[in-house]
Protein backbone atom coordinates (compact mmCIF):
# COMPACT_ATOMS: atom_id res chain seq x y z
CA UNK A 1 0.00 0.00 0.00
CA UNK A 2 1.35 3.41 -0.97
CA UNK A 3 0.66 6.14 1.57
CA UNK A 4 -0.18 9.68 0.55
CA UNK A 5 3.30 11.14 1.14
CA UNK A 6 4.89 8.39 -0.89
CA UNK A 7 2.43 9.10 -3.68
CA UNK A 8 3.31 12.79 -3.64
CA UNK A 9 6.98 11.93 -4.11
CA UNK A 10 6.21 9.59 -6.98
CA UNK A 11 3.77 11.62 -9.07
CA UNK A 12 6.45 12.32 -11.68
CA UNK A 13 6.99 8.64 -12.45
CA UNK A 14 5.72 7.08 -15.66
CA UNK A 15 3.94 3.77 -16.05
CA UNK A 16 7.35 2.10 -16.04
CA UNK A 17 7.19 2.49 -12.24
CA UNK A 18 5.82 -1.05 -12.26
CA UNK A 19 7.52 -3.76 -14.22
CA UNK A 20 4.28 -5.36 -15.27
CA UNK A 21 3.08 -2.22 -17.03
CA UNK A 22 6.47 -1.74 -18.64
CA UNK A 23 6.27 -5.23 -20.14
CA UNK A 24 2.74 -4.62 -21.45
CA UNK A 25 4.26 -3.10 -24.57
CA UNK A 26 2.88 -2.62 -28.04
CA UNK A 27 3.79 -5.62 -30.18
CA UNK A 28 3.46 -8.22 -27.39
CA UNK A 29 0.01 -9.79 -27.36
CA UNK A 30 -1.46 -12.70 -25.49
CA UNK A 31 -4.17 -13.58 -28.02
CA UNK A 32 -1.99 -14.96 -30.77
CA UNK A 33 -1.76 -11.79 -32.86
CA UNK A 34 0.98 -9.27 -33.40
CA UNK A 35 0.38 -5.54 -33.06
CA UNK A 36 2.03 -3.65 -35.90
CA UNK A 37 4.94 -1.44 -34.90
CA UNK A 38 6.29 -0.86 -38.42
CA UNK A 39 5.32 2.69 -39.52
CA UNK A 40 4.34 1.37 -42.95
CA UNK A 41 1.96 -1.08 -41.31
CA UNK A 42 0.01 1.62 -39.49
CA UNK A 43 0.47 4.63 -41.70
CA UNK A 44 0.68 3.40 -45.27
CA UNK A 45 3.32 4.49 -47.78
CA UNK A 46 4.45 8.02 -46.96
CA UNK A 47 6.65 8.27 -50.05
CA UNK A 48 7.51 11.62 -51.65
CA UNK A 49 4.86 13.06 -53.93
CA UNK A 50 2.03 10.89 -52.61
CA UNK A 51 -0.73 11.94 -50.26
CA UNK A 52 -0.55 9.86 -47.10
CA UNK A 53 -3.52 7.55 -46.64
CA UNK A 54 -3.68 6.74 -42.96
CA UNK A 55 -4.95 3.47 -41.61
CA UNK A 56 -7.04 4.18 -38.52
CA UNK A 57 -6.94 1.39 -35.93
CA UNK A 58 -8.43 3.64 -33.19
CA UNK A 59 -7.28 1.17 -30.53
CA UNK A 60 -5.01 2.23 -27.69
CA UNK A 61 -1.37 1.68 -28.75
CA UNK A 62 0.62 4.28 -26.80
CA UNK A 63 1.25 6.08 -23.52
CA UNK A 64 1.67 9.68 -22.40
CA UNK A 65 3.43 11.56 -19.65
CA UNK A 66 1.42 13.46 -17.05
CA UNK A 67 0.50 17.10 -17.82
CA UNK A 68 1.51 19.69 -15.22
CA UNK A 69 0.53 23.34 -14.71
CA UNK A 70 -0.42 25.81 -11.97
CA UNK A 71 -2.90 28.34 -13.39
CA UNK A 72 -5.65 25.98 -14.46
CA UNK A 73 -6.26 22.72 -16.29
CA UNK A 74 -8.97 21.00 -18.35
CA UNK A 75 -9.08 17.28 -19.13
CA UNK A 76 -11.66 15.80 -21.46
CA UNK A 77 -12.18 13.41 -24.34
CA UNK A 78 -11.69 15.75 -27.32
CA UNK A 79 -8.80 18.17 -27.94
CA UNK A 80 -10.99 20.95 -29.35
CA UNK A 81 -13.26 20.89 -26.30
CA UNK A 82 -10.25 20.85 -23.98
CA UNK A 83 -8.85 23.89 -25.77
CA UNK A 84 -12.16 25.73 -25.44
CA UNK A 85 -12.17 25.11 -21.70
CA UNK A 86 -8.57 26.26 -21.29
CA UNK A 87 -9.22 29.40 -23.32
CA UNK A 88 -12.24 30.13 -21.12
CA UNK A 89 -9.98 30.02 -18.06
CA UNK A 90 -7.43 32.24 -19.77
CA UNK A 91 -10.01 34.93 -20.49
CA UNK A 92 -11.04 35.23 -16.88
CA UNK A 93 -13.44 32.38 -16.35
CA UNK A 94 -13.27 29.94 -13.46
CA UNK A 95 -13.80 26.19 -13.24
CA UNK A 96 -17.59 26.50 -13.62
CA UNK A 97 -17.33 28.69 -16.73
CA UNK A 98 -14.76 26.41 -18.34
CA UNK A 99 -16.81 23.31 -17.54
CA UNK A 100 -19.93 24.68 -19.25
CA UNK A 101 -18.05 25.89 -22.34
CA UNK A 102 -16.26 22.56 -22.61
CA UNK A 103 -19.45 20.52 -22.16
CA UNK A 104 -21.38 22.41 -24.83
CA UNK A 105 -18.50 21.98 -27.28
CA UNK A 106 -18.36 18.25 -26.56
CA UNK A 107 -22.00 18.10 -27.65
CA UNK A 108 -20.85 19.19 -31.10
CA UNK A 109 -17.63 17.21 -31.53
CA UNK A 110 -18.95 13.94 -30.02
CA UNK A 111 -22.63 14.11 -30.97
CA UNK A 112 -23.22 10.37 -30.71
CA UNK A 113 -22.08 10.47 -27.09
CA UNK A 114 -24.14 13.26 -25.61
CA UNK A 115 -26.72 16.00 -26.03
CA UNK A 116 -27.66 19.43 -24.71
CA UNK A 117 -31.12 17.85 -24.49
CA UNK A 118 -29.79 14.95 -22.45
CA UNK A 119 -28.86 14.83 -18.77
CA UNK A 120 -25.85 15.91 -16.71
CA UNK A 121 -24.43 15.46 -13.22
CA UNK A 122 -21.59 17.33 -11.54
CA UNK A 123 -19.59 17.40 -8.36
CA UNK A 124 -18.27 20.85 -7.50
CA UNK A 125 -15.62 22.19 -5.15
CA UNK A 126 -15.73 25.94 -4.58
CA UNK A 127 -14.29 27.73 -1.54
CA UNK A 128 -13.83 24.46 0.31
CA UNK A 129 -17.44 23.29 -0.14
CA UNK A 130 -18.39 20.11 -2.01
CA UNK A 131 -21.76 19.92 -3.73
CA UNK A 132 -23.55 17.51 -6.07
CA UNK A 133 -25.59 18.96 -8.94
CA UNK A 134 -28.31 16.71 -10.34
CA UNK A 135 -29.23 17.87 -13.83
CA UNK A 136 -31.24 14.80 -14.79
CA UNK A 137 -34.78 14.96 -16.11
CA UNK A 138 -37.90 13.22 -14.95
CA UNK A 139 -40.48 11.07 -16.68
CA UNK A 140 -43.42 12.97 -18.16
CA UNK A 141 -46.39 13.51 -15.83
CA UNK A 142 -48.49 11.40 -18.19
CA UNK A 143 -46.06 8.46 -18.09
CA UNK A 144 -47.43 5.31 -16.50
CA UNK A 145 -46.88 1.61 -16.96
CA UNK A 146 -50.26 0.84 -18.56
CA UNK A 147 -49.89 3.58 -21.17
CA UNK A 148 -46.36 2.52 -22.08
CA UNK A 149 -47.30 -1.17 -22.25
CA UNK A 150 -50.11 -0.27 -24.66
CA UNK A 151 -47.78 1.79 -26.86
CA UNK A 152 -44.64 -0.37 -26.98
CA UNK A 153 -43.83 -3.35 -29.17
CA UNK A 154 -40.42 -3.77 -27.54
CA UNK A 155 -39.98 -6.86 -25.38
CA UNK A 156 -37.28 -8.54 -23.32
CA UNK A 157 -37.68 -12.17 -22.28
CA UNK A 158 -41.24 -11.90 -23.54
CA UNK A 159 -42.13 -8.97 -21.29
CA UNK A 160 -42.83 -5.40 -22.53
CA UNK A 161 -40.05 -2.84 -22.06
CA UNK A 162 -39.65 0.84 -22.82
CA UNK A 163 -38.23 1.09 -26.36
CA UNK A 164 -34.90 2.75 -27.07
CA UNK A 165 -36.06 4.74 -30.11
CA UNK A 166 -38.85 7.22 -30.70
CA UNK A 167 -40.88 9.37 -28.33
CA UNK A 168 -41.67 6.98 -25.45
CA UNK A 169 -38.14 6.86 -23.96
CA UNK A 170 -37.72 10.65 -24.04
CA UNK A 171 -37.54 12.12 -20.54
CA UNK A 172 -37.33 15.81 -19.68
CA UNK A 173 -33.98 17.19 -20.93
CA UNK A 174 -32.09 18.25 -17.82
CA UNK A 175 -28.61 19.04 -19.16
CA UNK A 176 -29.22 22.59 -20.38
CA UNK A 177 -30.78 23.62 -17.08
CA UNK A 178 -27.89 21.94 -15.25
CA UNK A 179 -25.33 23.87 -17.27
CA UNK A 180 -27.18 27.09 -16.51
CA UNK A 181 -27.42 26.28 -12.79
CA UNK A 182 -23.70 25.64 -12.60
CA UNK A 183 -22.95 28.90 -14.39
CA UNK A 184 -25.37 30.94 -12.28
CA UNK A 185 -24.22 29.56 -8.94
CA UNK A 186 -20.45 29.65 -9.42
CA UNK A 187 -19.51 31.17 -12.77
CA UNK A 188 -17.94 34.57 -13.42
CA UNK A 189 -18.76 35.00 -17.13
CA UNK A 190 -22.21 35.53 -18.73
CA UNK A 191 -23.84 32.23 -19.67
CA UNK A 192 -24.37 33.29 -23.27
CA UNK A 193 -20.62 33.92 -23.66
CA UNK A 194 -19.94 30.29 -22.81
CA UNK A 195 -21.93 29.15 -25.85
CA UNK A 196 -19.95 31.19 -28.38
CA UNK A 197 -17.06 28.79 -29.06
CA UNK A 198 -19.40 25.90 -29.87
CA UNK A 199 -21.48 28.15 -32.12
CA UNK A 200 -18.40 29.06 -34.14
CA UNK A 201 -17.22 25.48 -34.50
CA UNK A 202 -20.72 24.31 -35.45
CA UNK A 203 -20.79 26.77 -38.36
CA UNK A 204 -17.18 26.37 -39.50
CA UNK A 205 -17.02 22.62 -39.00
CA UNK A 206 -14.84 20.23 -37.03
CA UNK A 207 -12.84 17.31 -38.44
CA UNK A 208 -14.20 13.95 -37.36
CA UNK A 209 -11.56 11.91 -35.56
CA UNK A 210 -10.85 8.27 -36.34
CA UNK A 211 -12.30 7.16 -33.00
CA UNK A 212 -15.50 9.20 -33.35
CA UNK A 213 -15.93 8.09 -36.98
CA UNK A 214 -15.69 4.42 -36.00
CA UNK A 215 -18.40 4.76 -33.36
CA UNK A 216 -20.56 7.01 -35.57
CA UNK A 217 -20.59 4.30 -38.25
CA UNK A 218 -21.66 1.63 -35.77
CA UNK A 219 -24.30 3.84 -34.14
CA UNK A 220 -26.04 5.22 -37.23
CA UNK A 221 -28.00 2.15 -38.44
CA UNK A 222 -30.11 1.99 -35.27
CA UNK A 223 -31.59 5.46 -35.78
CA UNK A 224 -31.18 6.19 -39.50
CA UNK A 225 -34.91 5.67 -39.97
CA UNK A 226 -35.51 9.09 -38.40
CA UNK A 227 -35.47 11.85 -41.00
CA UNK A 228 -34.24 14.43 -38.47
CA UNK A 229 -31.25 12.21 -37.70
CA UNK A 230 -30.38 11.68 -41.35
CA UNK A 231 -30.59 15.38 -42.14
CA UNK A 232 -28.37 16.33 -39.20
CA UNK A 233 -25.82 13.57 -38.80
CA UNK A 234 -25.35 11.94 -42.18
CA UNK A 235 -23.37 13.46 -45.03
CA UNK A 236 -24.67 12.43 -48.45
CA UNK A 237 -26.52 9.65 -46.68
CA UNK A 238 -23.46 8.24 -44.92
CA UNK A 239 -21.73 8.72 -41.56
CA UNK A 240 -18.70 10.99 -41.89
CA UNK A 241 -15.27 9.46 -42.44
CA UNK A 242 -12.12 10.30 -40.48
CA UNK A 243 -10.79 13.76 -41.42
CA UNK A 244 -14.14 14.80 -42.92
CA UNK A 245 -15.50 18.14 -41.74
CA UNK A 246 -18.80 18.00 -39.88
CA UNK A 247 -20.96 21.10 -39.56
CA UNK A 248 -24.21 21.45 -37.63
CA UNK A 249 -25.81 24.82 -38.49
CA UNK A 250 -29.03 23.90 -36.64
CA UNK A 251 -26.93 23.35 -33.51
CA UNK A 252 -25.44 26.84 -33.93
CA UNK A 253 -28.85 28.41 -34.54
CA UNK A 254 -30.30 26.73 -31.45
CA UNK A 255 -27.47 27.91 -29.21
CA UNK A 256 -27.87 31.45 -30.52
CA UNK A 257 -31.57 31.19 -29.82
CA UNK A 258 -30.86 30.06 -26.25
CA UNK A 259 -28.33 32.87 -25.83
CA UNK A 260 -30.85 35.47 -27.04
CA UNK A 261 -34.05 34.15 -25.41
CA UNK A 262 -32.63 32.39 -22.35
CA UNK A 263 -33.06 28.74 -21.43
CA UNK A 264 -36.76 29.46 -20.93
CA UNK A 265 -37.20 28.94 -24.66
CA UNK A 266 -36.61 25.23 -23.97
CA UNK A 267 -38.32 25.05 -20.59
CA UNK A 268 -41.77 26.20 -21.61
CA UNK A 269 -41.12 28.44 -24.62
CA UNK A 270 -41.22 28.04 -28.39
CA UNK A 271 -38.23 25.70 -28.57
CA UNK A 272 -39.85 23.55 -25.90
CA UNK A 273 -43.06 23.41 -27.92
CA UNK A 274 -41.06 22.11 -30.89
CA UNK A 275 -39.54 19.41 -28.68
CA UNK A 276 -42.98 18.36 -27.43
CA UNK A 277 -44.39 18.23 -30.98
CA UNK A 278 -41.53 15.99 -32.13
CA UNK A 279 -41.91 13.63 -29.16
CA UNK A 280 -45.67 13.31 -29.54
CA UNK A 281 -45.35 12.80 -33.30
CA UNK A 282 -43.25 9.73 -32.48
CA UNK A 283 -45.58 8.26 -29.88
CA UNK A 284 -44.36 9.95 -26.69
CA UNK A 285 -46.37 11.60 -23.91
CA UNK A 286 -44.17 14.60 -23.06
CA UNK A 287 -46.08 17.86 -22.49
CA UNK A 288 -44.88 21.48 -22.38
CA UNK A 289 -45.80 21.58 -18.68
CA UNK A 290 -43.20 18.85 -18.04
CA UNK A 291 -40.53 21.20 -19.37
CA UNK A 292 -41.93 24.19 -17.48
CA UNK A 293 -41.88 22.31 -14.19
CA UNK A 294 -38.32 20.97 -14.49
CA UNK A 295 -35.62 22.07 -12.08
CA UNK A 296 -32.14 20.81 -11.28
CA UNK A 297 -31.31 20.01 -7.66
CA UNK A 298 -28.27 20.44 -5.42
CA UNK A 299 -27.38 17.67 -2.98
CA UNK A 300 -24.56 16.51 -0.71
CA UNK A 301 -22.05 14.07 -2.22
CA UNK A 302 -21.80 10.57 -0.77
CA UNK A 303 -18.37 9.27 0.20
CA UNK A 304 -16.25 6.48 1.60
CA UNK A 305 -12.69 6.39 2.88
CA UNK A 306 -10.20 4.19 1.07
CA UNK A 307 -6.85 3.82 2.83
CA UNK A 308 -6.96 7.38 4.14
CA UNK A 309 -8.30 8.97 0.94
CA UNK A 310 -11.90 10.16 0.87
CA UNK A 311 -13.64 9.21 -2.38
CA UNK A 312 -16.66 11.39 -3.20
CA UNK A 313 -19.40 10.29 -5.59
CA UNK A 314 -22.77 11.62 -6.71
CA UNK A 315 -25.74 10.23 -4.73
CA UNK A 316 -28.61 8.28 -6.35
CA UNK A 317 -30.36 8.30 -8.79
CA UNK A 318 -26.81 7.53 -10.04
CA UNK A 319 -24.62 4.46 -9.49
CA UNK A 320 -21.81 6.22 -7.59
CA UNK A 321 -22.65 4.09 -4.57
CA UNK A 322 -21.41 1.04 -6.52
CA UNK A 323 -17.85 2.39 -6.67
CA UNK A 324 -17.87 3.27 -2.97
CA UNK A 325 -19.27 -0.08 -1.93
CA UNK A 326 -16.65 -1.93 -4.00
CA UNK A 327 -13.88 0.15 -2.43
CA UNK A 328 -15.24 -0.65 1.05
CA UNK A 329 -14.95 -4.33 0.15
CA UNK A 330 -11.42 -3.93 -1.22
CA UNK A 331 -10.37 -2.04 1.91
CA UNK A 332 -10.41 -5.45 3.62
CA UNK A 333 -7.68 -6.83 1.36
CA UNK A 334 -4.00 -6.00 0.89
CA UNK A 335 -3.91 -5.52 -2.86
CA UNK A 336 -0.68 -6.11 -4.75
CA UNK A 337 0.96 -2.97 -6.13
CA UNK A 338 1.10 -4.51 -9.60
CA UNK A 339 -2.16 -3.66 -11.49
CA UNK A 340 -1.76 -6.84 -13.55
CA UNK A 341 -1.56 -9.16 -10.54
CA UNK A 342 -4.26 -11.83 -11.00
CA UNK A 343 -5.25 -11.97 -7.31
CA UNK A 344 -5.74 -8.20 -7.30
CA UNK A 345 -7.80 -8.30 -10.50
CA UNK A 346 -9.92 -11.18 -9.19
CA UNK A 347 -10.75 -9.30 -6.00
CA UNK A 348 -11.56 -6.09 -7.87
CA UNK A 349 -13.88 -7.90 -10.27
CA UNK A 350 -15.68 -9.77 -7.49
CA UNK A 351 -16.04 -6.64 -5.34
CA UNK A 352 -17.63 -4.81 -8.25
CA UNK A 353 -20.01 -7.69 -8.98
CA UNK A 354 -21.19 -7.55 -5.36
CA UNK A 355 -21.70 -3.80 -5.65
CA UNK A 356 -23.54 -4.11 -8.98
CA UNK A 357 -25.90 -6.70 -7.50
CA UNK A 358 -26.89 -4.30 -4.73
CA UNK A 359 -27.12 -1.36 -7.12
CA UNK A 360 -29.44 -3.29 -9.41
CA UNK A 361 -31.68 -4.17 -6.46
CA UNK A 362 -31.85 -0.81 -4.68
CA UNK A 363 -30.75 2.24 -6.69
CA UNK A 364 -33.34 4.46 -8.30
CA UNK A 365 -34.87 7.89 -7.63
CA UNK A 366 -34.53 8.40 -3.84
CA UNK A 367 -37.68 10.52 -3.86
CA UNK A 368 -39.64 7.45 -4.93
CA UNK A 369 -37.86 4.65 -3.07
CA UNK A 370 -36.13 4.29 0.30
CA UNK A 371 -32.57 3.34 -0.68
CA UNK A 372 -30.55 1.77 2.19
CA UNK A 373 -27.54 4.00 1.53
CA UNK A 374 -26.31 4.02 5.12
CA UNK A 375 -26.04 0.24 5.10
CA UNK A 376 -24.59 0.00 1.62
CA UNK A 377 -21.85 2.51 2.47
CA UNK A 378 -20.96 1.24 5.95
CA UNK A 379 -17.49 -0.26 6.49
CA UNK A 380 -19.10 -3.08 8.48
CA UNK A 381 -21.22 -4.06 5.47
CA UNK A 382 -18.07 -3.92 3.33
CA UNK A 383 -16.36 -6.36 5.70
CA UNK A 384 -19.34 -8.71 5.56
CA UNK A 385 -19.41 -8.74 1.78
CA UNK A 386 -15.61 -9.07 1.55
CA UNK A 387 -15.89 -12.38 3.42
CA UNK A 388 -17.87 -13.73 0.44
CA UNK A 389 -14.91 -13.37 -1.92
CA UNK A 390 -13.00 -16.61 -2.19
CA UNK A 391 -10.32 -17.82 -4.59
CA UNK A 392 -12.84 -18.43 -7.39
CA UNK A 393 -15.78 -16.58 -8.96
CA UNK A 394 -18.82 -16.03 -6.75
CA UNK A 395 -22.44 -16.93 -7.33
CA UNK A 396 -23.68 -13.33 -7.62
CA UNK A 397 -24.44 -12.60 -11.28
CA UNK A 398 -25.61 -9.02 -11.71
CA UNK A 399 -26.43 -7.43 -15.01
CA UNK A 400 -24.29 -4.62 -16.34
CA UNK A 401 -25.21 -1.77 -18.66
CA UNK A 402 -22.91 -2.02 -21.66
CA UNK A 403 -24.03 1.24 -23.24
CA UNK A 404 -21.10 3.61 -23.14
CA UNK A 405 -22.26 6.80 -24.80
CA UNK A 406 -21.29 9.64 -22.53
CA UNK A 407 -18.82 12.52 -22.26
CA UNK A 408 -16.86 13.43 -19.16
CA UNK A 409 -14.75 16.48 -18.32
CA UNK A 410 -12.93 17.87 -15.35
CA UNK A 411 -11.65 21.38 -14.69
CA UNK A 412 -9.51 22.76 -11.86
CA UNK A 413 -8.73 26.47 -11.85
CA UNK A 414 -5.81 28.31 -10.30
CA UNK A 415 -7.71 28.88 -7.05
CA UNK A 416 -8.32 25.17 -6.56
CA UNK A 417 -11.99 25.37 -7.53
CA UNK A 418 -13.02 22.24 -9.42
CA UNK A 419 -15.85 20.75 -11.45
CA UNK A 420 -16.27 17.07 -12.25
CA UNK A 421 -19.01 16.87 -14.90
CA UNK A 422 -20.62 14.14 -16.96
CA UNK A 423 -23.24 14.53 -19.72
CA UNK A 424 -25.11 12.02 -21.88
CA UNK A 425 -28.06 11.30 -24.14
CA UNK A 426 -27.87 7.61 -23.08
CA UNK A 427 -27.67 5.34 -26.18
CA UNK A 428 -25.65 6.45 -29.21
CA UNK A 429 -27.56 9.32 -30.83
CA UNK A 430 -30.13 8.84 -28.08
CA UNK A 431 -33.76 8.37 -29.19
CA UNK A 432 -33.03 9.10 -32.86
CA UNK A 433 -35.27 12.20 -32.74
CA UNK A 434 -33.32 15.40 -33.41
CA UNK A 435 -34.66 18.88 -32.70
CA UNK A 436 -32.65 21.97 -33.54
CA UNK A 437 -29.47 19.96 -34.08
CA UNK A 438 -29.78 18.27 -30.65
CA UNK A 439 -30.71 14.58 -30.21
CA UNK A 440 -33.48 13.96 -27.65
CA UNK A 441 -32.29 11.57 -24.96
CA UNK A 442 -33.72 8.08 -24.50
CA UNK A 443 -32.92 7.75 -20.78
CA UNK A 444 -36.51 6.66 -20.13
CA UNK A 445 -35.64 3.29 -21.67
CA UNK A 446 -33.84 2.45 -18.42
CA UNK A 447 -37.20 2.45 -16.58
CA UNK A 448 -38.76 -0.94 -15.86
CA UNK A 449 -42.38 -1.71 -16.77
CA UNK A 450 -42.52 -4.19 -13.90
CA UNK A 451 -44.44 -2.39 -11.11
CA UNK A 452 -42.49 -4.31 -8.44
CA UNK A 453 -39.10 -3.11 -9.69
CA UNK A 454 -37.57 -0.22 -7.67
CA UNK A 455 -36.86 1.46 -10.99
CA UNK A 456 -40.42 1.04 -12.25
CA UNK A 457 -41.80 3.81 -14.44
CA UNK A 458 -43.79 6.43 -12.54
CA UNK A 459 -44.97 9.95 -13.43
CA UNK A 460 -42.31 12.61 -12.77
CA UNK A 461 -39.81 10.04 -11.50
CA UNK A 462 -36.11 10.26 -12.29
CA UNK A 463 -34.74 7.03 -13.80
CA UNK A 464 -31.71 5.07 -12.62
CA UNK A 465 -28.62 6.70 -14.09
CA UNK A 466 -25.20 5.38 -15.01
CA UNK A 467 -23.61 8.86 -14.92
CA UNK A 468 -21.20 9.39 -12.03
CA UNK A 469 -18.62 12.18 -11.58
CA UNK A 470 -16.11 11.76 -8.74
CA UNK A 471 -13.59 13.62 -6.58
CA UNK A 472 -10.91 12.81 -3.99
CA UNK A 473 -10.22 14.63 -0.74
CA UNK A 474 -7.58 14.18 1.95
CA UNK A 475 -8.20 15.43 5.48
CA UNK A 476 -11.00 17.56 3.99
CA UNK A 477 -8.68 19.19 1.45
CA UNK A 478 -9.53 18.87 -2.24
CA UNK A 479 -7.12 16.48 -3.89
CA UNK A 480 -8.48 15.40 -7.29
CA UNK A 481 -11.38 15.54 -9.72
CA UNK A 482 -11.91 12.55 -12.00
CA UNK A 483 -14.32 10.34 -13.88
CA UNK A 484 -14.45 7.41 -16.28
CA UNK A 485 -17.26 7.62 -18.83
CA UNK A 486 -18.97 4.58 -20.28
CA UNK A 487 -22.12 2.95 -18.87
CA UNK A 488 -21.29 0.30 -16.29
CA UNK A 489 -17.60 1.05 -16.90
CA UNK A 490 -17.93 4.16 -14.76
CA UNK A 491 -17.83 2.68 -11.24
CA UNK A 492 -15.50 -0.04 -12.52
CA UNK A 493 -13.16 2.61 -13.87
CA UNK A 494 -13.39 4.65 -10.67
CA UNK A 495 -12.29 1.64 -8.62
CA UNK A 496 -9.41 0.85 -10.97
CA UNK A 497 -8.15 4.43 -11.13
CA UNK A 498 -8.35 4.89 -7.36
CA UNK A 499 -6.53 1.65 -6.63
CA UNK A 500 -3.90 2.52 -9.25
CA UNK A 501 -3.32 5.84 -7.47
CA UNK A 502 -3.47 4.59 -3.89
CA UNK A 503 -2.28 0.98 -3.96
CA UNK A 504 0.17 1.27 -6.86
CA UNK A 505 1.37 4.84 -6.32
CA UNK A 506 1.00 5.67 -10.02
CA UNK A 507 0.76 9.25 -11.21
CA UNK A 508 -2.56 10.38 -12.75
CA UNK A 509 -1.59 9.58 -16.34
CA UNK A 510 -0.04 6.24 -15.46
CA UNK A 511 -3.09 5.36 -13.36
CA UNK A 512 -5.23 5.86 -16.48
CA UNK A 513 -2.77 4.10 -18.80
CA UNK A 514 -2.68 0.89 -16.74
CA UNK A 515 -4.38 -2.15 -18.34
CA UNK A 516 -8.11 -2.07 -17.68
CA UNK A 517 -10.85 -4.65 -17.31
CA UNK A 518 -14.61 -4.42 -17.76
CA UNK A 519 -17.06 -6.82 -16.14
CA UNK A 520 -19.85 -7.62 -18.59
CA UNK A 521 -22.36 -10.12 -17.17
CA UNK A 522 -22.54 -13.45 -15.37
CA UNK A 523 -18.88 -14.54 -15.23
CA UNK A 524 -17.87 -12.63 -18.36
CA UNK A 525 -15.11 -10.06 -18.06
CA UNK A 526 -13.08 -8.47 -20.82
CA UNK A 527 -9.49 -7.37 -20.32
CA UNK A 528 -6.87 -5.59 -22.38
CA UNK A 529 -5.26 -8.92 -23.11
CA UNK A 530 -2.69 -7.31 -25.43
CA UNK A 531 -1.15 -5.66 -22.38
CA UNK A 532 -1.38 -8.41 -19.77
CA UNK A 533 0.93 -11.35 -19.09
CA UNK A 534 -0.52 -14.60 -20.43
CA UNK A 535 -0.09 -16.05 -16.95
CA UNK A 536 -2.55 -13.47 -15.58
CA UNK A 537 -5.18 -14.33 -18.18
CA UNK A 538 -4.73 -18.05 -17.56
CA UNK A 539 -4.98 -17.57 -13.79
CA UNK A 540 -8.27 -15.67 -14.08
CA UNK A 541 -9.73 -18.33 -16.34
CA UNK A 542 -8.74 -21.04 -13.85
CA UNK A 543 -10.67 -19.12 -11.18
CA UNK A 544 -13.83 -19.36 -13.30
CA UNK A 545 -13.78 -15.98 -15.06
CA UNK A 546 -14.96 -16.14 -18.66
CA UNK A 547 -12.28 -13.88 -20.15
CA UNK A 548 -13.27 -12.08 -23.35
CA UNK A 549 -10.14 -11.05 -25.25
CA UNK A 550 -9.59 -7.51 -26.41
CA UNK A 551 -10.05 -8.39 -30.09
CA UNK A 552 -13.30 -10.26 -29.40
CA UNK A 553 -14.62 -7.33 -27.40
CA UNK A 554 -13.84 -4.67 -30.00
CA UNK A 555 -15.61 -6.48 -32.83
CA UNK A 556 -18.08 -5.77 -34.26
CA UNK A 557 -19.50 -2.92 -32.17
CA UNK A 558 -16.52 -0.60 -31.59
CA UNK A 559 -16.65 -1.28 -27.84
CA UNK A 560 -14.17 0.28 -25.46
CA UNK A 561 -12.84 0.26 -21.90
CA UNK A 562 -14.17 3.65 -20.90
CA UNK A 563 -12.74 7.14 -21.02
CA UNK A 564 -10.91 8.45 -17.95
CA UNK A 565 -9.90 12.04 -17.14
CA UNK A 566 -8.17 13.11 -13.92
CA UNK A 567 -6.67 16.27 -12.44
CA UNK A 568 -4.75 16.02 -9.16
CA UNK A 569 -3.78 19.07 -7.08
CA UNK A 570 -0.75 19.01 -4.78
CA UNK A 571 -0.34 20.94 -1.54
CA UNK A 572 1.76 23.43 -3.50
CA UNK A 573 -1.03 24.06 -6.02
CA UNK A 574 0.59 22.10 -8.86
CA UNK A 575 -2.01 20.49 -11.12
CA UNK A 576 -1.14 17.06 -12.51
CA UNK A 577 -3.42 15.85 -15.28
CA UNK A 578 -4.07 12.59 -17.05
CA UNK A 579 -6.30 11.92 -20.05
CA UNK A 580 -7.59 8.72 -21.60
CA UNK A 581 -5.07 7.51 -24.21
CA UNK A 582 -7.58 5.06 -25.66
CA UNK A 583 -9.57 8.02 -26.97
CA UNK A 584 -8.93 11.46 -28.46
CA UNK A 585 -8.71 13.51 -25.29
CA UNK A 586 -6.12 15.70 -23.67
CA UNK A 587 -5.29 17.28 -20.35
CA UNK A 588 -4.30 20.88 -21.09
CA UNK A 589 -2.94 23.31 -18.54
CA UNK A 590 -1.27 26.69 -18.47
Amino acid sequence: MADRRTFMKRVGLTAAATGAIATGRVGARTDGHETATDPEAVGGDAGAGAETEFDYPWQFIGRRSATMATNGMVATSHPIAAQVGTQTLQRGGNAADAAVATAVTLNLVEPHMTSVLGDMFALTHFDGEYRALNGSGRAPAAADIDTYCDRTDATEDGEPVVPTEGGLPVTVPGALDGFYELSERYGKLPFEDLLEPAIGYARDGVPVTEYVAAQWEVAAPRVEGFESFRETFLIDGEPPSPEQLFTNPDFADSLERIADEGIETVYGGEFGAEIVDAVQEHGGVLELSDLENHESTWDEPISAEYRGMEVLEHPPNTQGVAALQALNVLEEFDLAADPTDPERLHRQIEALKIAFADTEEFVTDPEAYDIPLETMLSPEYGRQRAAEIGPNVGTYEPRADRHSDTVYLTVVDGDGNAVSLINSGFWPFASGIVVGGFPLQNRGSSFSLDPDDPNALEPEKRPFHTLVPAMLAEDGEFRASFGVMGGDTQPQGHVQVVTNLVDSGLNPQAAIDAPRFRFLEDHEVTLETSRLPQATVDDLRERGHDVITEDEYFEPDANHYGGAQLIYRTDDGVLIGGSEPRRDGQAIGF
